[in-house]
């Protein structure tokens, strides 16, 4: 009896007509933005209010929390809001890290009124073409040291978008900091109504953690009962888990598969961040994935304790998702890159994302079972590219012996 293997192919979209993908000045909600759009995803850039990626798109969908109350508001001269407060206005930006109040070695925002809230400097660097692509360039911030920029790019049949982040030393002395990419997800109901009860992060845990449970719980309670393990895959992989119920909390991880998600089961539509890890190098806060909860509850912040109220103005629906660089330590005029991938795919219901590469996401790996005389095949995945998959038969010497095309149901 010969026995078979069976592997899915994806065949991507050179059988399809280009889309092409362009940059252009636009409008997004009140305020002047910068929009990179392929016909697959569209990125709204706002660069006055801090130079955020306000909102991301999959067709209609919108991933990305966008603060009402302040939209289409433009910044105060000095970046912050009554009293100091920080304009919260959403979205996708930069920080350094690591977060703290303890030294001049420690970032204390938010508020922050020159990375976060100072308008930045914009230009479209590629308007149209295969990766389309913008630049934001931040002031320089006298307290850390530092200056940010970062090219966004789209790019043509994929539901991709490139982030080149580069951190410069615009002091005297050496600074030492970390790229902290933070990403506010909304976690509101698209009913209307409270929370989405169907947001779940997801996330790989380093085999070799430093972590007993692969995670370390940063900010709220201990045993924090939105955090949890499940299994992956492979044989002995885990994947952090963190389902939102609208309770504060903070986790990290030392993720080495470089890739976190997060799912709208509700919706059905997946949010992925692809990033490199470097094993050897420090991170801060010793991890370079973590997700921030928002909700009611107490956390400390230095000597201070903080009471979250339940109030959806002051406690928004959101998830975040942030992505950390190692440590770089920069002398004067000195320049470090970091590289982010963000995907969005359509998973079609509430499922897990399992694994995840380049190419798109697995939700339910692939079975064969037999039924009838013939092999069914089942699974469930998320694709980032325009195309078509085919299924592929192959002998137990690896040969190719079938060709089937596979087709998908949502």
């Amino acid at each position: 009896m010969t026995r078979v293997r069976c592997a899915i192919l994806m065949v991507l979209a050179a059988a399809l007509p280009a889309m092409g993908s362009e940059a252009k000045k636009a409008e997004y909600r009140g305020w002047a933005s910068l929009a990179l759009t392929n016909g697959l995803v569209e990125v709204q850039v706002v660069p006055e209010i801090g130079g955020r990626v306000i909102q991301f798109k999959l067709g209609d969908f919108e991933y990305l929390w966008v603060n009402a109350d302040l939209a289409g508001k433009k910044p105060t001269p000095d970046g912050l809001g009554p009293n100091g407060a920080w304009l919260n206005y959403g979205g996708d930006k930069l920080w350094p890290a690591p977060q703290g109040w303890s030294s001049d070695q420690e970032w204390p925002g938010p508020p922050d009124a020159v990375l976060d809230g100072s308008p930045h400097a914009a230009a479209i660097v590629e308007p149209a073409g295969a990766n389309a692509a913008v630049k934001l360039t931040s002031l320089e911030d006298k307290r850390s040291g530092i200056q940010f920029s970062r090219v966004i790019r789209v790019y043509d049949g994929a539901a991709r978008v490139g982030f080149d982040s580069t951190m410069k030393n615009i002091s005297q002395k050496v600074q030492r900091w970390g790229i902290w990419q933070v990403t506010q997800l909304s976690t509101a109901s698209r009913t209307g109504e409270g929370y989405n009860k169907e947001i779940r992060c997801y996330s790989p845990t380093n085999p070799k953690s430093r972590y007993a449970r692969g995670y370390a719980e940063m900010f709220g309670l201990v045993n924090n009962p939105q955090f949890g393990l499940v299994k992956g895959p492979a044989e002995g992989e885990t994947l952090f888990r963190a389902h939102y119920r609208r309770l504060v909390g903070k986790a990290g991880l030392d993720n080495s598969a470089g890739w976190a998600a997060t799912v709208d089961g509700a919706a059905g539509y997946a949010f992925v961040e692809r990033f490199t890890y470097f094993p050897g190098k420090t991170y801060p806060d010793n991890a370079s994935v973590e997700f921030w909860m928002s909700g009611p509850g107490q956390i400390v912040t230095g000597t201070t304790i903080a009471d979250i109220k339940e109030d959806p103005i002051e406690t928004p629906y959101l998830v975040e998702s942030e992505i950390l660089s190692p440590f770089a330590e920069l002398g004067p005029g000195e320049t470090y890159a970091f590289h982010v991938d963000w995907y969005a795919a359509r998973i079609g219901g509430n499922y897990p994302v399992l694994d995840c590469t380049p190419l798109g996401v697995t939700c339910v790996p692939l079975l064969a079972k037999a039924a009838g005389g013939k092999v069914l095949l089942e699974g469930r995945f998320g694709v980032f590219y325009a195309g078509r998959a085919e299924g592929v038969l192959l002998d137990a010497a690896g040969k190719e012996c079938g060709r089937f095309e596979v087709k998908a149901v949502v």
